[in-house]
């Protein structure tokens, strides 16, 4: 079995724990942005292809104590690493987190363990230097209380790129992000959902992929397949596994609006994308099934009438720190009554850093979920009783 790490948005641990349970595999604890679990070999590709609210997938290679930079090098030297590399492969150490510990100068461990690596890769190999000519493979380092941790990355380009989105607009919400508010809100594929301020379509086309069962990496690579233990016929097996579970047969309904022309076009072009290559995948195994399209219009959320008595409206507005300024955030959270009055059967989940979002909106939620959404700290504001109090 092997020992791995789940980095999430802070506050989304709890989420993509559930994920990795229903994904088959035991929990190992977590800490704030990180879950650990274990699983078999297929894990290393699995959770890369299918898990959604994850940001990487790292591998761990050595947990040991580290007071000083002698323990430090001798722990990442005991690492096997010529059974993880090629003789030509480039190793990045790109990120050290340290936490009360001794060692804390994040240069000097990342010179240190990058020294650790190439020396026993050269020494294994009979090599006096290492040409660094094929790719690139990224350490990073955990300094946690005296205590090194050593992970190996899967994944390469964060697991929020999916592939699909061809143009994000201005600011947009991160994918993983857009797959947590869903989870948070408990949302199931016959609840009729609409995104009022769609963007790219980031949200609506999540929404999607999880209603169908879409595995969310089918669209792109993983920087296991470039690692010496990648096994391509067994990952061939797992993808056609993961496109056998795709659904086609359910009803869906699932839209997206907003002011901007442009936005409304960028989100139809991600939509398209995205489900192109869920249909891909279903070709893959010989069928011709396709994956519906989101619905997305041009729509001030204020024209907005609800078409069902009940659904779930979910929205990532604009916060007023990257797009607008404070005072126009503000006027928008007041605006938006007129949406809550428009959709009175619905529930509501909101994602804001706006520290008076709930002021200017006129009404409190029932639940409020504290998520660090890039760099930004937010709260998603739920409403499920709509009763509730103003």
């Amino acid at each position: 079995m092997n020992n791995l790490v789940a980095l999430c948005p802070v506050g989304a641990e709890k989420i993509l724990g559930n994920e990795l349970k229903h994904l088959g595999y035991k929990l190992a604890g977590n800490k704030p942005g990180r879950v650990f679990f274990t699983g078999d070999d297929d894990a290393l590709y699995r959770t890369n292809l299918c898990l959604r609210t994850a940001d990487r997938i790292f591998l761990q290679m050595a947990v040991y104590p580290a007071q000083d930079f002698d323990q430090l090098f001798e722990g990442v030297y005991s690492v096997n690493w010529q059974d993880f590399f090629k003789k030509d492969t480039k190793v990045v150490v790109d990120k050290v987190r340290c936490y009360k510990s001794k060692l804390n100068s994040e240069h000097a461990i990342q010179g240190i363990v990058q020294k650790a690596i190439y020396k026993k890769l050269c020494d294994k190999w009979h090599m006096y230097s290492m040409p660094e000519t094929g790719s690139e493979q990224t350490v990073r380092i955990y300094m946690d209380e005296d205590q090194a941790m050593i992970l190996l990355d899967l994944s390469g380009l964060p697991l929020h790129k999916r592939g699909y989105r061809v143009d994000g607009g201005i600011a947009p919400i991160r994918e993983t992000v857009a797959a947590v508010l869903l989870q948070e809100m408990m949302w199931r594929r016959k609840t009729p959902l609409h995104d009022p301020f769609c963007g790219s379509g980031t949200i609506a086309i999540e929404a999607a992929l999880y209603a169908y069962n879409v595995a969310p990496g089918f669209g792109r690579r993983f920087a296991l397949e470039t690692l010496s233990i990648y096994n391509e016929k067994r990952v061939r097996e797992i993808r056609q596994k993961e496109a056998e579970q795709i659904r086609t047969d359910v009803e869906v309904r699932i839209t997206g609006s907003d002011i901007d022309n442009a936005a409304v076009a960028r989100a139809k072009k991600n939509a398209e994308y995205a489900c192109v290559t869920a249909g891909r995948a279903l070709q893959s195994i010989g069928s011709d099934a396709k994956v519906m399209r989101p619905d997305f219009i041009q729509a001030d959320f204020a024209e907005l009438s609800a078409p069902y008595d009940s659904g779930l409206i979910l929205c990532n507005p604009p916060y007023g720190e990257r797009i607008g300024d404070e005072q126009q955030a503000e006027e928008l959270y007041k605006n938006m009554q007129e949406l809550w009055n428009n959709f009175r059967g619905w529930e509501f989940g909101i994602i804001t850093s706006h520290k008076k979002f709930q002021e200017c909106f006129g009404h409190y939620a029932t639940m409020l979920k504290n998520i660090k959404a890039g760099n930004l700290d937010t709260t998603l504001y739920i409403y499920k009783n709509k009763e509730g109090k103003k």
